[in-house]
């Protein structure tokens, strides 16, 4: 057996579901991967012992085809058809490709047609007029790919989820020791320019070691002291080498939108972004902020720090993949006071949901971890389903005996924005409900926000006490930012809650807080970072 830690082991797998992507396979089969790595990064005990012993299956999501794979590693040191994958899929090819807009299996039919396999032999041969010589590639095909070379940006169909951004922009700063920039510094929702800048006399070291990173499989441009590389996911990504002088000053210009960098023009220079901003005589803008111009005096954001508790996790029972006590425990490490647990109800259908007497059951299991944790407190919630019918999907008398009950729309997301509207406020109403859930119903490159008046909601918030959530899950982030500055501005309470389905989950707060200090949230603006004395508990 060869040494593998669960690292690598994670790392291995996201490389196959990532070439699988690439090569065309089924989009379930790069999922299982997937969601076998997630499984695996959770995992405290040696995946390799498991593997030894036979008991890897016992682990959710790993079926016999993906251990095969992990066996495989663990005795050899290597996956023989990932090696394949490596050699034969040309990923420089099909990020390039995906950046210019070409899909994957194109991309490398043409590369084998005019015998390149890589970005620089891909753009001589372009640039050399041989284009033309692949079937099916005539005059203007080639116009438009040529016209692509040197197009500064290209806009891309989907932006990046956040959590993905901020993944990829942070493992390159962290390996060029530069600082992230763009569209994930701001923590936008999506993501469409990514950057991190670095200050260096000498650029060209800087630029060779961006070059060299394995996630940047091509360079699409390259100047003195600025590169655009490109993923394996046709993602671009900018370096930009200030010289000292100018650091903050680049970083200024690569973080803000236009329009705000616009409104700041000329931008004097500045070792960095304290130095700029007073030269400018406007105080510091935290990047969160940096969507439209303004140069007054911003609020004091919430932060990280301030969380006291989430209010909006899953266990066993219903979709999750940790126990109460491990949700918990995992919870008060992180320094929180309290957790509520609000697993699905029945109506969802999708996943597994609790009734009545589940819900009496897991109290008894809350109340076991309740006296192994104190002081820490598990509260006793739910994310009730409103039906079709626009009733809550429990028994009054069961609602009434819990702490939190997180308010869910799942079905009827298309409805007219007067119906939809109506069945949530009414909703709202129930003597028993502490907050709505992810309110506008979007999935982030899938499905858009619903119809829900949010001014009518705001409301109803305000008569009853029902707080609105931003949700922390990276394909939410409901509500937006902009959302959350119009339920501030209307005096609405704001739960940062990360929906965790996961102990790894429960890192999505950062999604969720920073999303709140998109809406100008203070701490007094969001529930959770209040001590637990101080919480409108239900029951």
């Amino acid at each position: 057996m060869v040494p593998v830690d669960n690292a690598t082991i994670v790392e291995r797998l996201e490389a196959f579901a990532a070439l699988l992507d690439v090569s065309g396979a089924g989009y379930y089969t790069s999922r299982a991967y997937r969601r076998a790595a997630e499984t695996i990064r959770e995992t405290k005990a040696p995946i390799s012992q498991l593997v030894a012993s036979g008991r890897v299956e016992d682990l959710r999501g790993i079926g016999p085809g993906i251990a095969a794979r992990l066996r495989e590693l663990v005795e050899t040191g290597r996956i023989a058809e990932l090696d394949e994958l490596e050699r034969g899929v040309q990923p420089e090819l099909v990020g390039l490709g995906r950046f210019l807009g070409i899909g994957p299996k194109r991309m490398v039919e043409i590369g084998t047609a005019l015998g390149v396999r890589t970005a620089e032999e891909f753009r001589a041969a372009a640039r050399a007029g041989r284009l033309t010589s692949v079937p099916g590639i005539g005059p203007q095909t080639e116009q438009r790919i040529l016209t692509a070379f040197e197009r500064e940006r290209r806009p891309q169909k989907r932006g990046l989820l956040l959590n993905r951004a901020r993944a990829l922009v942070e493992e390159i700063a962290d390996a060029l020791d530069a600082e992230i920039a763009g569209d994930p510094r701001r923590w936008a929702d999506t993501s469409y320019e990514l950057a991190v800048v670095r200050a260096a006399a000498r650029p060209k070291a800087v630029l060779d070691a961006f070059e060299r990173l394995p996630v940047i499989v091509a360079v699409a441009e390259r100047s003195a002291r600025r590169a655009l590389g490109v993923s394996v996911d046709g993602v671009p990504v900018e370096v930009i080498v200030a010289e000292p002088r100018r650091l903050g000053t680049e970083l200024v210009r690569a973080t803000g939108t236009r329009a705000y960098v616009d409104a700041l023009e000329p931008l004097p220079d500045g070792t960095d972004e304290a130095a700029v901003y007073a030269t400018l005589g406007i105080p510091w803008c935290p990047p969160e902020l940096r969507e439209q111009p303004f140069r007054g005096e911003p609020p004091p954001l919430v932060e990280l720090a301030d969380v006291r508790g989430d209010l909006h996790c899953h266990t066993t029972w219903s979709d999750g993949k940790a126990s109460v006590l491990e949700m918990a425990t995992a919870a008060r490490d992180l320094g929180y006071e309290y957790i509520a647990v609000c697993d699905h109800t029945q109506n969802v259908r999708v996943v597994p949901g609790l009734d009545a007497d589940d819900l009496r059951r897991q109290g008894e299991e809350i109340a076991a971890a309740n006296e192994e944790l104190a002081p820490f407190r598990v509260l006793r919630g739910t994310e009730v389903d409103i039906r079709r019918d626009g009733e809550l999907d429990l028994p009054d008398d069961v609602l009434a005996e819990l702490d939190w009950v997180q308010l869910s729309l799942h079905a009827g997301q298309r409805e007219h924005g007067d119906t939809l509207t109506r069945k949530v406020t009414e909703a709202m109403r129930h003597p028993a409900v502490s907050c709505l859930s992810h309110p506008k119903g979007r999935i982030i490159n899938h499905r858009p926000p619903n119809a829900l008046h949010l001014e009518r909601v705001f409301e109803v918030a305000l008569e009853t006490g029902v707080a609105l959530e931003t949700n922390g899950l990276p394909d939410r982030l409901d509500l937006s930012g902009a959302e959350v500055r119009l339920a501030v501005e209307a005096r609405v309470p704001i739960v940062a809650s990360t929906d965790a389905h996961s102990i790894r989950g429960l890192g999505n707060m950062r999604l969720a807080i920073a999303t709140a200090r998109r809406g100008w949230a203070t701490a007094a603006d969001v529930v959770n970072t209040r001590p637990l004395a101080e919480l409108a508990l239900k029951s």
